[in-house]
């Protein structure tokens, strides 16, 4: 189930949904996708809005290949990701964009669904 989660986690990630400007707008997967194979730039990479998602992206991927998935590295990179989706949710939520602001609650739900399979409870 935990793997599953992950999975989840890694897929509604790639469909957050960013516009800007009159006629620019792009999932992140498209995103990802023009970063690594058309930007000539490759600073680009580097930049902590990139980079940290990524990484995200990469540690959930990773524990997917587990046996049991790592608890501290799930949180790493649901934390990782978070840092971008819940941004695009407070822009759309503060510009009243519903397309940015319904992109993130896949992303939100599944993450509140992992934190409680990962949660410990105490029997009493």
């Amino acid at each position: 189930m935990k793997k599953l989660l992950n999975i989840l986690l890694i897929l509604t990630s790639l469909i957050g949904y960013l516009e800007w400007g009159k006629d620019h707008h792009m999932f992140l997967f498209q995103m990802e996708y023009e970063i690594f194979f058309h930007t000539p730039d490759k600073d680009a990479m580097v930049h902590p809005a990139v980079l940290i998602p990524l990484l995200g992206q990469l540690i959930l991927l990773f524990t997917v290949f587990q046996k049991t998935p790592s608890k501290a590295l799930t949180f790493i990179g649901l934390i990782s990701l978070s840092v971008l989706l819940l941004f695009l949710f407070f822009i759309g939520a503060t510009s009243g964009n519903i397309k940015i602001l319904l992109s993130t609650i896949p992303f939100i739900v599944t993450g509140i669904f992992v934190v409680r399979a990962h949660r410990n409870r105490k029997v009493s």
